[in-house]
C-alpha cells in the first residue's frame, strides 16, 4: 500500500516552459547585479566559496559570475548555482514578477491525496528553497501546507539509485510504500531500482508503448 508520494517538479507538477522560459532567464539576467549587491551576505558568500571550490581555482567575483552564467547555459545541476538561483527567484516572487506554475490537475490530486492522509514530498534538482518558493507563490496560492518535506541534490543525483534509498530512510518507510512521479525515465529507473513504485508523467511527450513504467498523461490518470 502506498503511504507516501514523492514528486518531481519540471514536466510533472509544473510546465517545463515555466522553468526554462521564465525562471532560468530571470536568474541569468539578474545574477550579476544580485551577486554584486549581496556578495557580503554570509549566505551568498558561502555559495560563492562553494562555487569557487567546484570551479577548481581562486576566481574573482567577475570570473565567478561568468562561471555561474556558463553553468546556467549548460543546464548544470550545480548545488551552489541552484541555491543562488533560489535567492534570486525569491526577489522575483516577492516583487510579483511572476507566480509559480502548477498544473490544475496536480493541485487537485495533491490536495485529495493530502486529505486522504498520504504524506507528500518533493524531489527536484532545484534547491529546496526554490521548491518552496514555487509552491508557496503558485498560481493557486500557497501549496506548501500540502507537503511534509523537500529533497534536492544535496541528498544525491536524481538518476542515482542511492538517492532514493536515502529518501526512503529519511521517510522511515519501506521503498515499496513510496510512489515516485517524474517525467524522466532515468530518474524513474533509479527509483525503481531502489524499490519505489513509479509513474511516468508523459504530459509533453508521446507515450512509450514499450515503457517499463506505468504512464500517465496527467495526475488525474494516476491510479494506485
Amino acid at each position: 500500500m502506498i503511504e507516501a508520494i514523492v514528486t518531481d517538479i519540471e514536466g510533472t507538477t509544473s510546465s517545463l516552459s515555466f522553468v526554462k522560459d521564465v525562471l532560468f532567464p530571470y536568474a541569468r539576467a539578474h545574477l550579476p547585479d544580485f551577486v554584486a549587491e549581496h556578495c557580503a551576505d554570509p549566505e551568498v558568500q558561502a555559495l560563492l566559496d562553494d562555487a569557487n571550490r567546484l570551479a577548481g581555482g581562486q576566481l574573482d567575483q567577475a570570473a565567478l559570475i561568468e562561471q555561474f552564467i556558463a553553468w546556467i547555459d549548460a543546464d548544470q545541476k550545480i548545488t551552489p548555482l541552484k541555491s543562488l538561483q533560489g535567492l534570486i527567484w525569491l526577489d522575483g516572487y516577492r516583487n510579483g514578477d511572476f507566480t509559480g506554475h502548477v498544473y490544475a490537475d496536480a493541485v487537485r490530486n495533491l490536495r485529495a491525496w493530502h486529505q486522504r492522509g498520504l504524506k507528500l514530498y518533493v524531489y527536484s534538482s532545484g534547491s529546496v528553497q526554490a521548491q518552496k518558493l514555487l509552491f508557496g507563490h503558485s498560481d493557486f496560492g500557497d501549496l506548501t501546507p500540502l507537503f511534509s518535506g523537500y529533497f534536492d541534490t544535496r541528498i544525491g543525483g536524481k538518476r542515482e539509485t542511492d538517492s532514493y534509498r536515502k529518501i526512503a530512510a529519511e521517510l522511515g518507510l519501506p521503498a515499496a510504500q513510496i510512489l515516485f512521479l517524474s517525467d524522466i525515465r532515468e530518474e524513474l529507473d533509479a527509483a525503481r531500482a531502489a524499490g519505489f513504485a513509479t509513474r511516468w508523467l508523459v504530459r509533453e511527450q508521446a507515450a512509450d508503448a514499450g515503457a517499463e513504467h506505468l504512464q500517465a498523461a496527467d495526475f488525474d490518470a494516476i491510479r494506485f
